[in-house]
This record gives C-alpha cells, sequence and structure tokens, in this order.
C-alpha cells in the first residue's frame, strides 16, 4: 500500500477530482439534510415579544431590568465528523483496478469533501490491530486532502484488525457525540459490545468493503493462497466444485452475519465493493435517513 511521494499525490490528485465532482452533482444539500448538528445552544437574552413562549423567560434578567426578557437559542449546526479507517494487512487486496486501501480513501474524501462544505470539523484515526495514527478534527479542504493522503501512504502491514480496540480509543479521545465512518473489511471477530458502546454515544455508520475474489474463487486450478494479516499459506484445489462452492457459501454466511450485527444495534451501513462505483450507495443510505427522520 505504501506508494512514492510522486505516485501519492497523483492518486489523491485523481481522487479530488472525482470526488469534488460527485459531491457537486450528487450530494450537494443532502449531507447537510441527513446530518444534525448537537442540539441546540444559547444564543442571547432579548426582550420578550408578545407570541414568545412563556418557558423561555429569564427570570434573573427580567427581575433586574424590571421587565420580561427570554432566552434565545439557535440550532447548533457544526458537526464533528470522525473516520475510522482500517488499514490491516487485507486492506492491500484487490483483484479490480484498485485495493481496497484505494476504496477507503476515495469514500473518505466523497465524505470529507461533503464534510466540509458544510463547515464540519473531519478527524481520522488509523488503525489495525493497535492505533497507527489520530489526527485530531478540522475544517477546511486541506485538512480533508490530508485525509486522504494519510490512508493512501499508510505503510504495508501484515498487521491484524482490532476493530474493538479502534472502538474503545475513539471513546477516549472524542467525549462530544460524532458522526463516526467506520472503513474496513469487517474481517475480525468479538466487537459488538464496543460497537454498541460507541453507537450509543455517536452517530456510527458502518463502511464494510468487500472484493469480488473475497466472495467467489475462480476455477484456475491449484492455488497458492495467503493470509495477509498472518502469513499462514494455504493450497486451494479451485478445480473442485465442491471447494468452491464451500468458499462462496462461507463468504456469504459471513456477509449476511455482519449485517445482521449491525441491523441488530440499529447502525447503518454503505455496502462497498473495489469492483464498482459507490456514489449510488451513498445517495440510497442519505435516502434512507431522510425518510426516517421526517418519520420521527
Amino acid at each position: 500500500m505504501a506508494i512514492d511521494t510522486k505516485e501519492l499525490m497523483k492518486q489523491v490528485a485523481k481522487i479530488k477530482v472525482i470526488t469534488n465532482r460527485l459531491v457537486d452533482q450528487h450530494l450537494s444539500g443532502a449531507y447537510q439534510s441527513v446530518f444534525k448538528g448537537q442540539g441546540i445552544e444559547f444564543d442571547e437574552v432579548r426582550e420578550y415579544i408578545p407570541g414568545d413562549d412563556v418557558r423561555s423567560i429569564d427570570w434573573n434578567v427580567t427581575a433586574r431590568m424590571g421587565h420580561p426578557y427570554v432566552k434565545h437559542f439557535s440550532e447548533e449546526r457544526e458537526l464533528t465528523v470522525i473516520f475510522l479507517v482500517d488499514i490491516s494487512g487485507s486492506q492491500c487486496f484487490g483483484s479490480q483496478s484498485r485495493s481496497k486501501a484505494e476504496t477507503a480513501a476515495e469514500i473518505t474524501c466523497l465524505l470529507a469533501l461533503s464534510a466540509i462544505k458544510n463547515q464540519d470539523n473531519i478527524g481520522l484515526i488509523l488503525f489495525s490491530d493497535r492505533i497507527e495514527k489520530c489526527i485530531p478534527p478540522r475544517k477546511g479542504r486541506t485538512a480533508a486532502m490530508r485525509l486522504v493522503r494519510e490512508v493512501l501512504a499508510a505503510e504495508e502491514t501484515t498487521h491484524g484488525t482490532d476493530i474493538a480496540g479502534a472502538f474503545r480509543f475513539l471513546n477516549q479521545v472524542q467525549k462530544r457525540k460524532a458522526v463516526v465512518f467506520l472503513i474496513s473489511d469487517f474481517l475480525d471477530v468479538n466487537y459488538e459490545k464496543e460497537l454498541r458502546v460507541a453507537a450509543r454515544r455517536h452517530d456510527v455508520i458502518c463502511c464494510p468493503i468487500s472484493d469480488p475474489r473475497e466472495l467467489e474463487l475462480p476455477n484456475v486450478g491449484l492455488l497458492e493462497l495467503e493470509d495477509a494479516e498472518t502469513g499462514e499459506l494455504r493450497i486451494v484445489d479451485t478445480r473442485s466444485k465442491v471447494v468452491r462452492a464451500a468458499f462462496a457459501s462461507k463468504a456469504i454466511s459471513d456477509q449476511e452475519a455482519l449485517l445482521t450485527m449491525l441491523r441488530r444495534n440499529k447502525v447503518d451501513h454503505i455496502a462497498l465493493s473495489t469492483s464498482r462505483p459507490f456514489v449510488d450507495d451513498v445517495r440510497q443510505l442519505f435516502r434512507q435517513r431522510q425518510i426516517r427522520s421526517r418519520r420521527g
């Protein structure tokens, strides 16, 4: 996954051009209507006007001034958006035109640009089986491009995946409610408890990334497979229909188990693939959340 500086900047520039256009053409306005601020914040105290809610009267100021004053509140629009991005060994894999790591960088850029157009703060936590890097939330296009560079430039690793540890770290460093995008291939177990805790505190959206070759084996004879996170090697006879069917069945079962777990914890998701564009999937999630919010 590590690339030289010149190639890195070319990739960042390419992603920036593509995602800028997608944000302007497809997601402009939708982001703001979907993600809400932290609630309401105190704005000012002003004189009472007939028709104001009497429950908003500030009795202390009223007593001092001799006539009614009310507290005025406004919606706090500013959000903090955290990208929790998996850079474990398996993220380097890709049988199509892009790897899972490159897909992660593209979705990060798309959502980060949407956030900064809304004047939100964006931050990044890169993790494997440890926390690799943490970039505190900042505003601005420069912050968005830095996030993309960091995801693309992450050193190639054979480290595993610890989603539970990533959520624990998130909850330690991010005390206020945030919108959290977890971008990973979810090749991990035993993290549901930490996900549930994070989802109570934050607005968590999971973005599972898959590659077609992880879902179906081609018939190419004897094939040596290496686990990118453990280094374990295994010879597989892909000529066997039984082997191919068992592989596909396990992959489907794992995907269904993940989606069932997310639904059980009422966590939204965007299913991503290295083989197809994802802007329609993002728009679909936005539409679903808009419908839910209108229903109350």
